[in-house]
């Protein structure tokens, strides 16, 4: 498994956002989730449209089986509002065009993002990256790093910051400007 990284330049941000969109909006859907709710991509494909109708998802995450919720964003409430009008609750909120109510599956995310990625010229990106995105932007605005180990659920704030990238930041601009 490669290790992925936070999309960090809000420009691209933009730029992914416009690709994926001309796409679809499922695909721009997906993106807009990921990097403003901070959940993993196992816990977005599952939501079905009765999830995006409240103001928080509520839900037990696969990987730690832990009960967790989270409140929307207003971007992203406004957002989902809009891609949800005129749609049943029980349809899966990133739908497959295969089979009749089935999500899109882990491995069509990873390509959805990838093409999009290569698009506008970014490497090391993958489904953990919606996730990272977040808690990179969350901790460059808040500075809060026992919040952001807290919505992970992280066991300790050096894996929160390794995780999101800081630390390599960090290492970056120490040896820019570094010589014997």
């Amino acid at each position: 498994m490669n290790f992925v990284h936070p999309i960090r330049d809000p420009d691209q941000i933009v730029e992914m956002k416009k690709y994926l969109r001309q796409q679809s909006e499922r695909n721009y859907m997906l993106f807009v989730t990921g990097i403003n709710s901070g959940l993993r991509i196992s816990d977005i494909l599952p939501l079905r449209v009765r999830d995006a109708k409240k103001s928080y998802f509520d839900l037990r995450e696969k990987k730690t089986q832990k009960q967790k919720r989270i409140l929307m964003t207003p971007g992203l409430k406004r957002e989902l509002k809009r891609y949800i009008e005129d749609r049943e609750d029980d349809e899966y909120l990133f739908k497959s065009r295969e089979g009749l109510n089935k999500p899109i599956g882990r491995s069509m995310a990873y390509k959805i993002l990838r093409e999009a990625a290569d698009y506008v010229g970014l490497d090391g990106i993958g489904t953990h990256t919606l996730r990272k995105t977040f808690g990179y932007h969350f901790y460059i605005k808040y500075k809060d790093v026992a919040l952001l180990q807290e919505i992970f659920n992280h066991s300790e704030e050096k894996i929160t910051l390794r995780y999101i990238g800081i630390n390599q930041d960090s290492m970056d601009r120490a040896l820019k400007d570094f010589k014997i």
